[in-house]
């Protein structure tokens, strides 16, 4: 394949394996211009030698930007609006990232009038679609550079070996023989040894939480408010997105929640494992739930949860972005104007549970209709009818088989 005329590219950059080799490559191959971008996403401390690394490795222009509260509070919350899950066990910590690199980046592609873009996603997975999907939706025309589709570094091996002989420092070493991705909603680990999907994952792999074997022998009870199906205060201390969702990540890692194991099917066709750890997240979206179940109405609430696994597809396969997913966020949202309250819920040795919920403007439960002691407002004969009714298709079904049998 011919090379593509490329002046000036931003590449999305991290500072690990891939796109350490990749800032070098596209420098010795295509000979253009490189600006570098990272995304401040709630790395914690891997963002620090980023910028001196970029320039060593040959950028000519690096940013670095905090994206912290927009990621949170107009990517994670919407989609936490929805109680969005992959195949049963990912909360698309990774997956919903992307899109919000993909914006920023192609925002400095246009400061800088940069002509392409590139990231380091390989040709086997999921981010790849994600990224480039995202770019298009921005800039039709913009050129896309994939190294991993270009190169014959086609292993962790080879590109380790290639940093080597570029004096190019690498994260990966035989004490961490896996790659990792970091943001304020997860950490995820894939590769290396995980690749042996008999081996339980070695507990020095993990960064967000403690075992839960090891967590604290007494249960913490806390409350996390809510208004129109968002977050808003921890035990009664209001707080923006981003810092909510960081200090549930520091109470959640104490107890050991939010640990997953995962062979999951990537958007490419095959199935790949993917170790995650989302404490904060998993505490939210208990707490979420908790809170709709005593403000949502009933059939609503089914309509939502039957869109959840295609939302939740929509966003692992890239497509953010698309018509699809923002006419059904909007019906998502619609559903949330009711969902103020406060759930109540017990953390202990990996474990969230919710043990109450409440509503002081929006709640559903009458204890007038639901006791199960004496009531004025309910007449329990009126549930024949009803039961009847609903029955009526059951009973005609039974006749015809039993017609049929004579």
């Amino acid at each position: 394949m011919a090379k593509k005329e490329v002046k000036k590219i931003v590449l999305a950059y991290s500072g690990g394996l891939d796109t350490s080799i990749i800032l070098k490559w596209l420098k010795n191959e295509y000979g253009c211009e490189v600006v570098t971008f990272s995304a401040d996403l709630g790395q914690g401390d891997e963002l620090e030698p980023v910028r001196e690394k970029a320039f060593k490795t040959g950028a000519d222009k690096v940013y670095i930007d905090d994206l912290r509260e927009e990621f949170v509070r107009d990517f994670v919350y919407p989609m936490f609006r929805a109680n969005a899950i992959y195949e049963g066990s990912y909360l698309l910590g990774t997956s919903i990232a992307r899109p919000l690199i993909a914006k920023r980046q192609m925002e400095i592609a246009k400061i800088e009038g940069c002509d392409a873009v590139s990231h380091g996603a390989t040709g086997k997975g999921n981010d790849q679609v994600r990224f480039e999907l995202a770019y298009y939706h921005f800039n039709p025309a913009i050129t896309v550079v994939a190294p991993w589709r270009e190169w014959k570094l086609n292993s962790r091996q080879a590109l380790i070996n290639y940093a080597k002989r570029n004096d190019i420092p690498i994260p990966i070493t035989k004490k961490r023989p896996w790659s990792s991705d970091r943001n304020l909603l997860h950490i995820s680990f894939e590769g290396g040894i995980l690749e042996d999907t008999w081996l339980e994952p070695p507990e020095n792999m993990f960064v967000l939480t403690k075992s839960p074997e090891k967590a604290p022998n007494k249960p913490q009870y806390i409350e996390i408010e809510f208004e129109k199906g968002n977050a808003v205060a921890v035990d009664g201390v209001r707080m923006t997105p981003a810092q909510l969702l960081a200090h549930l990540n520091t109470i959640g890692g104490e107890h050991g929640i939010g640990r997953v194991d995962l062979l999951e099917n990537r958007s490419v066709g095959m199935k790949s494992r993917g170790v995650y750890e989302t404490p904060g997240g998993t505490i939210l979206r208990e707490a979420h739930m908790a809170v709709e179940q005593i403000t949502m109405d009933r059939e609503v609430m089914h309509l939502r949860d039957s869109l959840i696994p295609r939302y939740a597809e929509m966003i692992y396969n890239g497509y953010w972005f698309a018509p699809e997913r923002e006419m059904m966020q909007c019906m998502i949202d619609e559903s949330q104007k009711t969902v103020n309250g406060v759930a109540r819920l017990k953390l202990y040795k990996g474990h969230v549970r919710t043990v109450g919920r409440k509503s002081e403007s929006d709640s559903l439960f009458n204890l007038d209709f639901a006791t199960f002691e004496k009531d004025q407002v309910y007449n329990q004969a009126d549930a024949e009818g009803f039961i009847k009714l609903n029955s009526l298709r059951l009973r005609i079904r039974s006749l015809m088989m039993a017609n049929k049998n004579k």
